[in-house]
């Protein structure tokens, strides 16, 4: 199932500690970047640290009514804590 959450509030840039990536192309696409995102937390003593108020973001960079899909960028920011 495929979903999308708007909260509309909140300051990107007082998450605390995070660690993001710039995805390339369809959104379909992002769990094999997610993937190496989490490899690069583990082999640098990192986990991923997501509770209610420490989700998963991600901010679009591209229109996706006008560029073509493997085009497409997007932020990708996870919380993490070191390990």
């Amino acid at each position: 199932m495929n979903y999308i959450t708007v909260r509309g509030k909140g300051n990107p840039n007082e998450e605390g500690l995070c660690v993001q990536c710039m995805h390339m192309g369809a959104f379909d696409e992002e769990p094999r970047t997610i993937a190496l995102t989490d490899t690069f937390l583990r082999e640098n003593g990192y986990a991923n640290d997501f509770s209610s108020g420490r989700m998963h973001h991600e901010i679009y960079l591209s229109d996706a009514r006008r560029v073509p899909q493997e085009k497409w960028r997007t932020v990708i920011r996870h919380p993490v804590r070191k390990i």
